[in-house]
């Protein structure tokens, strides 16, 4: 009855994992998108790693339910503070962390993008490193309605939490351990994240 007792301990561990585990991607991936700051990628990747290595049968589907949930509604929710600040005459400080990470040479060519392709500027967007907030704010400055900027900010999100779920199940499938498996998903986010500005800066 060995087997039957590690089973049901697996079982019990991963419960455990997941009840505490999707919580906390939701609440990080959204901080993440109000605060700039916090590695979604990585943190959707590494939660793929752990979920591939689950007997759970949703246990992936659930990381991208919650990864691309969180990430909609915290894009939405910071577009709605940037028009509140666009609206006011002192502005806010939602809106100058959307302008401080936004540069004018990359906000001209969002807007530019933005101008000629519409709604697929924002999926390319949300896939290129750093390339988020400045088509958010070139559609600040086109005065885009919530309901068309979340409209098509929604596929952006999913095709997101797909492109870093995918990233993670690579991971895990090259290493028998979910660890190494996390440290290769984390190392290719970081990668793909610095790659862009390393370029600028060979052009520049």
């Amino acid at each position: 009855m060995s087997w039957l007792a590690a089973a049901s301990s697996t079982v019990s561990t991963e419960s455990t994992q997941q009840a505490i585990g999707y919580p906390t991607l939701f609440v990080l991936v959204l901080l993440g998108a109000l605060v700039p700051v916090v590695p979604t990628g990585a943190l959707v990747s590494t939660a793929a790693v752990v979920a591939f290595h689950q007997t759970a049968p949703f246990a992936l589907a659930m990381v991208f339910v919650t990864a691309s949930l969180a990430a909609f509604l915290g894009d939405v929710t910071l577009y709605w503070l940037g028009r509140r600040g666009m609206g006011s005459k002192n502005g806010s400080r939602w809106l100058e962390a959307i302008r401080s990470r936004a540069p004018e040479e990359r906000l001209a060519q969002a807007q530019q993008k933005l101008a000629d392709h519409g709604v697929a500027v924002l999926v390319l967007s949300r896939l290129m490193p750093a390339g988020r907030l400045p088509v958010m704010l070139a559609c600040l400055v086109a005065k885009w309605p919530m309901r068309r900027f979340a409209r098509g900010n929604l596929p952006a999100c999913l095709a997101w939490a797909v492109t870093y779920q995918l990233i993670g199940i690579l991971g895990g499938s090259l290493f028998p351990e979910p660890w190494e498996g996390v440290v290769a998903a984390v190392a290719l986010t970081l990668v793909i994240s610095v790659t862009p500005g390393v370029w600028r800066r060979i052009r520049a």
